[in-house]
């Protein structure tokens, strides 16, 4: 086929009895399927979709995986050219997948590419996690298009024109299969958060690009699984962003211009300087008394020691300098956003 749409599901019996309808009528008339992968849920996602949705086909797992390791098992069962991760929080629009499909179609550089997000709860804001498509800082910092820090933009229309970016959100991404395959997936070692920017972060090494398409937009709920308050999100967000760094750092430096050692030592010491920055924040938590987000500091970093895999110089020697990275900002977006001072989207 050409399109599967495949939702990871872990114990969202409620989300998907409200959201597949729509999903599976919006590809009606396309060569594209719907596939439910399941992390061994416990709250009968499984049993309720072979009685409501039978034409759905369902891939069980047989435990939790998270969704780097889930989506990672599950795709290597399912043959495509296009593969989109959707969430089963999301909400999609009638017509909301035929501009994707149209765009891969007709732009074979493009990797990966995905709608805009708008908020389930306010439909006329972008939503959080995505918004009109994302941006990296220059330690790391992910923020989007229509979204700085805690403050989501209305939606105007200000974001509607098809725009390379750093990367787009894994509640709704669309990847060349054959792409997926020659990357490896996703980095199992994520588990969850912050995967799908390491993802758009090696297609732009690769050569490829990465996309917003405006002209398709859904309606996230976000924070299905975890709250966004929780320690255990804000744990693996700082984890993840340092093995991120870690990925894919030097490699682009080394697509600046960079000699194989001036891409890793400058690599090395800008991995420095955001463990720095995470100390910072581990020192407010501790001083506002907020133990838990403490600890998650605390323990992402640790997690982090014992996860990375550092880059070898063959590694980076290895990569094209011909490749272009979109969506890198240069300066630390934080301080500048704090500051109400304008941030030019690149």
């Amino acid at each position: 086929m050409r399109t599967a749409v495949v939702i990871l599901n872990w114990n969202t019996k409620g989300y998907l009895q409200t959201f597949l309808p729509g999903l599976i009528a919006s590809t009606e008339g396309m060569d594209a399927e719907v596939i439910v992968a399941d992390s061994a849920s416990t709250d009968g996602s499984m049993e309720m979709l072979a009685r409501e949705f039978p034409q759905v086909r369902r891939i069980p797992l047989d435990k939790n995986y998270g969704f780097t390791g889930g989506y990672n098992r599950a795709l290597k069962q399912v043959e495509a050219d296009y593969y989109v991760l959707i969430n089963s929080d999301i909400e999609v629009t009638p017509d909301w997948l035929k501009p994707l499909v149209a765009w891969m179609d007709a732009y074979p550089k493009c990797g990966a590419c995905g709608p805009k997000l708008r908020s389930y709860f306010d439909r006329t804001a972008f939503e959080y996690a995505g918004a009109a498509g994302g941006l990296l800082d220059r330690y790391g910092y992910p923020f989007c298009r229509g979204r700085m820090m805690s403050i989501v933009e209305k939606d105007n229309g200000q974001y509607d024109t098809p725009t390379d970016v750093f990367w787009v959100s894994g509640a709704c991404l669309m990847v060349r299969s054959k792409l997926w395959k020659k990357l490896g997936g996703l980095d199992d070692r994520f588990f969850a958060h912050m995967e799908e920017i390491d993802l758009c972060w090696r297609l732009q090494l690769a050569g490829y690009k990465v996309t917003v398409v405006p002209q398709s937009v859904v309606y996230h709920i976000g924070g299905g699984t975890l709250p966004n308050d929780s320690p255990k999100k804000l744990q693996l967000n700082y984890r993840n962003n340092l093995l991120l760094l870690e990925n894919n750092l030097a490699k682009t430096f080394r697509t600046q211009g960079y000699s194989v050692e001036g891409a890793l030592g400058k690599a090395r010491r800008r991995i420095l300087a955001r463990m720095v920055l995470d100390g910072f924040s581990a020192i407010n938590y501790l001083t506002t008394r907020k133990w838990g987000s403490y600890k998650a500091v605390v323990k992402a970093h640790a997690e982090y020691w014992k996860l990375r895999r550092k880059a070898t110089p063959d590694e980076v020697a290895s990569q094209q300098k011909e490749a272009t990275i979109h969506g890198w900002y240069p300066k630390w977006m934080v301080p500048r956003a704090l500051a109400g001072r304008k941030i030019i989207f690149i």
